[in-house]
């Protein structure tokens, strides 16, 4: 059935409210029904990073940790969709891209340039810092600050930079 998803199908209150772990599993039972490999997928290879996560330290994992092994995850797509595209491998570029997309979708709301870019103001306005020197300090308080929230601590690097230079 094309144009049909299972996902919306659930109220978001309802989702809200459910553990990760509990998300992916009733994601995979969806997409299971709808067909959907790609998801299927994906969701199999969260779950499998998890469980290897898991097994290595010993415990169960939280939403939190398990967000920073998707955020592992998505960054390891990033960097082979830029390998694929060096290659001239389209089509494996584009399936890194839709994984990312299934994988971004366990995230809240990403944070806008714009929001990071005030956020970086008011702790260089709080730390008093001036220089290059101090960028640790800051990018230690910004990351303090913008926790829980799905960041590129590359983009808040280059934006601490540019403000201290």
């Amino acid at each position: 059935m094309k144009g049909y998803s299972p996902f919306q199908e659930q109220p978001t209150r309802l989702r809200g409210r459910m553990s990760l772990r509990d998300r992916l599993t009733e994601d995979l039972k969806l997409a299971m029904k709808a067909r959907d490999q790609l998801r299927m997928d994906v969701i199999r290879m969260i779950k499998a990073a998890v469980m290897n996560k898991e097994i290595e330290i010993k415990k169960d994992l939280d939403d939190a940790e398990m967000s920073r092994v998707m955020t592992t995850m998505i960054k390891q797509r990033r960097e082979s969709v830029e390998q694929f595209e060096k290659g001239n491998r389209a089509e494996l570029a584009a399936k890194e891209r839709l994984e990312i997309t299934v994988l971004e979708s366990y995230f809240p709301q990403a944070l806008s340039l714009e929001q990071l870019s005030t956020v970086v103001d008011l702790v260089i306005q709080e730390t008093g810092a001036r220089s290059l020197k101090e960028m640790g300090a800051v990018m230690k308080a910004v990351m303090v600050r913008v926790a829980g929230q799905p960041v590129d601590g590359k983009q808040i690097s280059d934006l601490v930079r540019a403000k201290l230079q």
